[in-house]
């Protein structure tokens, strides 16, 4: 904790993160306490400044935000903590505090924003209605789609034009992702496989 430089009123701002999809959760302070509670517990604590105390975050919702790993900015004056959730980030049920503004999807937000869809579409039961249902009510399909969309990519790649293959492109990563869902496993389980691999 020594490394940390916290302001005159013994704030630090932390950014929380999702560890597995990236996407940026809430901003919020934390004191001296709040940051060794955190180390020590592996759950998110902050410093309210509204209340004046500690705040464990999810304590009383229950949706309690693991801490994967803390890290800290080149000036050591805020923090990103990476976190697992365990529900929604936000008091008001949404699944981050940013949800408010420029909503338009940007490319890093695309495949969470995918696998939430297709993972609403799996919870629906809804016997085939959308074509995310049909493909997942038959896993083999799912399979054959996800191999004729490989060889059309390498054939755009290889005999069309940069805008065909981007098309091809997307067509493969909707078609892994019903995959990698119909087995309940996502594309962080699969990055997580490739960071291993760097080791």
């Amino acid at each position: 904790m020594e490394e940390i430089r916290f302001d005159d009123d013994g704030l630090v701002p932390c950014v929380m993160q999702d560890a597995r999809t990236g996407e940026v959760l809430t901003l919020a302070y934390m004191n001296e306490e709040a940051l060794r509670l955190t180390r020590d517990t592996g759950e998110v604590h902050f410093w309210s400044r509204s209340r004046g105390e500690i705040w464990h975050k999810g304590a009383t919702s229950g949706n309690t935000m693991k801490v994967r790993a803390l890290r800290v900015d080149c000036d050591a004056d805020a923090i990103v903590a990476l976190v697992d959730p365990a529900g929604p980030a936000c008091h008001t049920g949404e699944r981050s505090c940013f949800h408010a503004g420029d909503l338009d999807p940007q490319p890093g937000e695309a495949l969470a924003e995918l696998e939430r869809t297709i993972a609403a579409r799996k919870a629906a039961g809804d016997g085939g209605s959308s074509y995310t249902a049909q493909l997942l009510a038959d896993p083999p399909f799912i399979g054959e789609k996800v191999r004729e969309e490989a060889e059309e990519v390498t054939r755009a790649a290889r005999e069309e034009s940069d805008e065909r293959v981007r098309e091809e492109a997307a067509d493969v990563l909707y078609h892994l992702a019903v995959l990698l869902a119909s087995r309940d496993v996502s594309y962080a389980d699969a990055f997580e496989e490739l960071n291993a691999r760097r080791k």
